[in-house]
């Protein structure tokens, strides 16, 4: 029986759990015709019945398979937990509607932060507990998210972060050239539990939504094989962390509205644009107490009142040009960021083809490109470009070894008996050997063909 089969069974009646399987080809949810004494309704959680339709779990369990990510705690796959939920979902699915579902905790995991600035830690979920976060969320986000400020561009359909720096860059240019950068510390471990359950509740009024929400707040943390309670955070990694990250941080963004801020955040990076120091310092005033009634720090190291122009947002800087229109360039952090990650990708000792080492960087330098495209930085992306040919004529050099080889090989892709011979000639200075008369022979072109991005 497939995973969509699965899904389509009722759960067994009371006092016959044993007996699922002989449910099987029954749909999740009553037709409409059931009539008002169906059993969903009588749950009294319309929004919960509305997640766990057939319609609903199958996209859900699309995502999810499309995401894929790691096991947790169950150390289940997605096609293993597909094979248990075949016999395992009728009783879970009934669990939920009745509110004694409890969710397994999250497995602990830490992965380098992007920009090279330390650790993140993540929480995974199961694949199952994955499963009923992103049903519940697909349930969710349509009526939670327009009542978001406008102002808020993370993790929100429609909206990404370029569209967050172009807002920002929109009001540096306006004239407002100071910012006030906050940023808060250790966000996704510190939300409390209780202040984001009383903002949910004032936007869905449906306790078996909220009762669920809870349980999954409170599933705790498996770190080294033991499970610590959580009293406070909701740990990234799961579908509805995003979600609910806004819906805590909301309250602070329709304040600095009322107030008629220019702001734009970005989960919980948030930016403010003011015309001078002063009004700065209030805000960042008014922010510090803001998010305390959250019971939210914010990181004092990593915040300030500065020169838009100093700053960095979401991997972007602001600079003047001399015409006096701002611009986008990438920010230095960012940039030494990828150098280190084409160092690790290119090792000259790792022993494999040219072909091999390209085949290795495409994904990273597409991705990179992808983001960072917004950049107006033209000279930037010339010099990356250069620097990355360099060092893999380099590797190149490395691999042919002898200067008899070297001369072969130039030979075949057409260079002149000369120019083989002076790169034959250093044949074991493989970076200075990298420049001058090699480029006309390991050219753009050449690159091309191995399938390597270009940046400019």
């Amino acid at each position: 029986m497939s995973m969509q089969q699965a899904l389509r069974q009722k759960p067994a009646r009371a006092g016959r759990a044993g007996e699922a399987d002989g449910e099987a080809g029954r749909e999740p949810v009553c037709d409409e015709a059931c009539g008002p004494r169906c059993e969903l309704e009588s749950t009294g959680s319309a929004l919960l019945a509305a997640a766990l339709t057939r319609e609903n779990l199958t996209q859900a369990f699309r995502r999810v398979r499309r995401n894929k990510g790691a096991a947790g705690v169950d150390g289940l796959d997605i096609d293993q937990t597909a094979r248990y939920l075949v016999s395992a979902w009728p009783v879970i699915r009934e669990q939920l509607l009745k509110g004694t579902y409890r969710p397994s905790p999250v497995r602990r995991v830490t992965i380098p932060k992007p920009d090279g600035g330390g650790e993140r830690e993540l929480g995974i979920p199961t694949v199952t507990d994955r499963l009923i976060q992103q049903a519940l969320l697909q349930v969710l986000q349509p009526i939670l998210d327009p009542t978001f400020s406008e102002h808020s561009y993370g993790f929100r359909p429609g909206r990404r972060a370029h569209d967050a720096v172009l807002a920002a860059q929109s009001y540096v240019q306006s004239g407002r050239r100071v910012v006030v950068d906050v940023d808060l510390e250790k966000f996704f471990d510190r939300v409390n539990h209780d202040i984001l359950i009383d903002r949910l509740q004032k936007r869905i009024e449906d306790p078996g939504v909220i009762r669920l929400v809870r349980a999954y707040l409170n599933s705790g943390l498996m770190d080294g094989g033991v499970v610590l309670q959580r009293y406070e955070g909701t740990p990234q990694g799961g579908p509805l962390s995003p979600l609910l990250a806004n819906v805590m941080l909301d309250e602070v963004d329709k304040e600095l509205e009322r107030r008629g801020h220019c702001f734009v955040r970005y989960a919980d990076d948030a930016n403010v644009y003011v015309r001078s120091q002063r009004a700065g310092e209030r805000v960042m005033v008014l922010l510090r107490r803001l998010y305390g009634h959250l019971r939210l720090k914010v990181n004092e190291a990593k915040s300030g009142v500065a020169s838009a122009f100093g700053r960095k947002f979401l991997g972007f800087d602001f600079w003047p040009a001399p015409d006096g229109v701002v611009k986008r360039g990438v920010a230095a952090k960012p940039l030494l960021a990828f150098k280190q990650r084409i160092r690790a990708l290119t090792r000259r000792s790792g022993g494999q083809s040219l072909q091999e080492v390209v085949d290795r960087l495409r994904p990273y330098v597409q991705g990179w490109k992808a983001y960072f495209r917004l950049a107006q930085t033209p000279k930037i992306w010339r010099k990356l470009d250069q620097w990355l040919r360099h060092r893999l004529r380099a590797i190149q050099l490395k691999h042919w070894r002898r200067g008899s080889t070297i001369y072969r090989e130039l030979r075949m892709l057409g260079a002149t008996p000369e120019t083989a011979q002076r790169v034959a000639a250093k044949s074991r200075r493989w970076w200075c050997n990298s420049e001058g008369p090699l480029n006309w022979v390991l050219d753009i072109a050449f690159f091309d063909k191995l399938g390597l991005p270009r940046l400019a």
